[in-house]
């Protein structure tokens, strides 16, 4: 089979119809578009995206920086290097850290991120865990251990 020999199949395709030529063809004068507007001119009706002269969706949303998401998880966060300062074995929630004076207020579920030197073993219960903090939590002989209920402390 070669690309000539691709035709459709007898019946397949209908003529189309011959507009404005006489009213005896039915289609003459207004070739069925009625008299007058958008819709009875000829070409193309409005190009895509248009929507009436209404500001068009693509100029409603915002260019370039992304939406902000609607309910965005706040953690009160944490660097491991301020957790250096504890002695060895402590058991790290965020009620303790707040007695110590190492968080001033509590913005939500704890997450501890990676930022710094550990090299105390402490036994950290948060909300989550960056994977540097959690490799430089367990290098020093700690533990990491997730709180699946941990609720928003008042200060």
């Amino acid at each position: 089979m070669r690309l000539n020999d691709a035709i459709p199949k007898p019946g397949s395709r209908k003529r189309g119809r011959r507009l404005g030529r006489g009213i005896s063809a039915g289609q003459g004068a207004s070739c069925g578009k009625g008299m007058r507007g958008q819709n009875s001119r000829s070409g193309h009706s409005t190009r895509p995206g248009f929507e009436g002269g209404q500001n068009p969706l693509y100029r409603r949303l915002p260019k370039l920086k992304g939406f902000p998401q609607v309910n965005r998880k706040q953690y009160t966060t944490i660097n491991v290097g301020e957790l250096s300062s504890l002695s060895a074995n402590t058991e790290v929630t965020l009620a303790s850290l707040l007695e110590a004076g190492l968080l001033t207020a509590s913005r939500g579920p704890l997450k501890i991120l990676g930022n710094g030197e550990l090299n105390v073993a402490l036994r950290i219960d948060a909300a989550a865990f960056t994977q540097g903090a959690r490799t430089k939590i367990e290098a020093a002989g700690g533990t990491c251990q997730l709180s699946v209920n941990s609720k928003q402390l008042s200060v």
